[in-house]
């Protein structure tokens, strides 16, 4: 089928898969939100350090690091309007994964914040990944740097902990491990 078509109702996880155009692209609540351009390469510096340290704890336990591309789906119905791609997503449940990426949400997402995607990330992210109940969201700014991270409390995010160079981020959803941010922030 090629890129989405404009149209005017919103799109569905069944439009999403027909795309071929090579393009990556992610939905939220029906509205289509293209990936491009590529990914810069501090970005890809920054996720792929970060990547290592959090699979290195995730490695020695229950839980599982994935890295973009890799769908998450916040229920299995091929009509659902909502397929996004984190830049790294931990599960903890091995029966939320299937051939195509998973189905629920992290207990753990990352996203390192672009250009193209920061607003995205800072606001309609935040707001899906708390109604969804990630447990645990961190938002990189590589630029500035610092590691902002939103914990669930009761359904809703408290107030989020900020870290910046020289200190540790704390993980509750990674058993209390913390990982130092100099060397890749």
């Amino acid at each position: 089928m090629g890129a989405p078509q404009v149209k005017a109702e919103t799109y569905t996880y069944a439009d999403y898969l027909s795309w071929d155009d090579g393009e990556r692209y992610e939905l939220i609540h029906g509205v289509v939100y293209n990936m491009s351009p590529a990914l810069t390469r501090r970005h890809q510096q920054v996720l792929g350090k970060l990547f290592q340290a959090v699979a290195g704890i995730t490695d020695r336990g229950p839980c599982e690091t994935y890295v973009a591309p890799f769908d998450v789906r916040f229920t299995a119905d091929e009509l659902t309007d909502t397929v996004v791609q984190p830049d790294i997503s931990v599960y903890c449940d091995p029966t939320a994964l299937d051939d195509r990426g998973a189905i629920g949400a992290p207990d753990l997402v990352i996203e390192i914040l672009s250009p193209s995607t920061s607003h995205k990330d800072t606001t309609q992210k935040l707001a899906l990944y708390e109604a969804r109940g990630v447990r645990e969201y961190w938002i990189v700014n590589a630029d500035a740097p610092w590691v902002m991270v939103y914990r669930g409390d009761e359904g809703r995010y408290r107030k989020p902990d900020y870290y910046r160079v020289g200190e540790s981020v704390r993980s509750d959803v990674l058993g209390g491990a913390e990982i130092e941010l100099s060397g890749w922030l």
